[in-house]
């Protein structure tokens, strides 16, 4: 390795700085790279130089800039810093969300285990320099409507880094051979460019071999994605997602380095989605525990919907409130959906 000295013999960059900012930046973990930077900046100044020092810094904040910018423009159809190209443009969906776990309310222990994942990711290098492994490969499960897909954009929010959605449509077909070879494209997408990569409704891949509608081209992708999610050592975070845990192959739960159980929310955690959808247009309590009441048994996404159409409703007829009795009907349908039974024809 070559380190470039001055005149007077000092070298411009410690080695192990140089080694820590090369290994962030091949990390794609953005976060340690710009604190190295900045550490290299700070040491410039104090050696009485200046100028370097405010060029690397700014030089740092156009960068920030930039990559905030991508980010932001890719929710307004800009186009995003990593975007997939050729055949893998059909396999992936790429965006950069804005999402937080603050945005979402969820049991403790779930959450916990979440914010466990993201601090060992925020100290990946550190980790790795160790021989450790962060947690990066999850398996979400439970009930439509409980988070799980809010949950992969939260991460990638967190974390900073882009959200792949891989597009299981384009993935499966029938052709023997065809479908592996897509897959391994996701893969080799999952080792180059670090993101959150989400395949949802995993089941459709993931099922038990052997059921009675196995199917021989599902069978061989589900053998080609345990061999490729057990070889993956790269810097990426792999979320799958299903609502029908029980049908997914045996094999592929000791794949995954946490398996996160969702439920439908409680009483207190639809009080506290409650508080944090209406905000300021319903600050009474007592309507707020009546509200409570009305919701038991919906979902997340159900009771997120019915706020928001009650509060749409308001903002549209200038309302500076929402009425709690609109909320309540609009649960109340929420609820007749959820008992609805197909009606049998005569």
């Amino acid at each position: 390795m070559q380190v470039h000295l001055r005149d007077n013999g000092e070298i411009m960059a410690n080695g192990d700085q140089l080694k820590a900012l090369f290994r962030s930046f091949a990390e794609g973990d953005d976060r340690h790279f710009y604190s190295v930077a900045m550490q290299m900046a700070a040491h410039e100044a104090k050696q009485g130089h200046g100028k370097l020092a405010e060029e690397l810094r700014d030089l740092l904040d156009a960068a920030k800039s930039r990559r905030n910018a991508g980010a932001a423009g890719a929710a307004d159809g800009a186009i995003p810093l990593a975007r997939p190209k050729g055949e893998l443009a059909s396999l992936l969906s790429v965006s950069y969300p804005s999402s937080r776990l603050s945005d979402m309310v969820l049991a403790q222990p779930l959450l916990a285990g979440l914010q466990r994942v993201l601090k060992e990711q925020r100290h990946l290098s550190k980790l790795r320099s160790h021989g450790l492994h962060p947690r990066r490969k999850l398996l979400l499960v439970g009930p439509s409507g409980t988070g799980k897909t809010m949950t992969a954009a939260a991460l990638a929010g967190e974390l900073g880094i882009p959200l792949f959605v891989v597009r299981l449509d384009a993935l499966i077909t029938k052709f023997m051979g065809e479908s592996a070879a897509k897959l391994r494209q996701v893969f080799d997408a999952v080792a180059s460019t670090r993101g959150v990569y989400f395949f949802d409704e995993f089941d459709a891949i993931g099922s038990q071999r052997g059921m009675a509608n196995d199917v021989g081209e599902i069978r061989r992708i589900l053998n080609s994605f345990l061999l490729m999610i057990e070889q993956d050592e790269s810097s990426s975070v792999i979320v799958a997602a299903t609502n029908h845990v029980d049908i997914l192959d045996d094999a592929l739960f000791r794949r995954f380095d946490d398996l996160v159980e969702y439920q439908l929310p409680s009483a207190d955690e639809i009080r506290a989605l409650l508080r944090m959808r209406l905000g300021s247009y319903l600050k009474s309590a007592k309507s707020i525990s009546a509200l409570t009441t009305e919701a038991v048994g919906l979902s997340h996404a159900e009771i997120t919907r019915a706020v928001g159409d009650a509060v749409k409703e308001a903002v549209m007829h200038d309302q500076v409130s929402v009425p709690a009795d609109d909320v309540k009907i609009l649960l109340q349908q929420r609820q007749a959906v959820r008992r609805r039974t197909p009606v049998a024809k005569a």
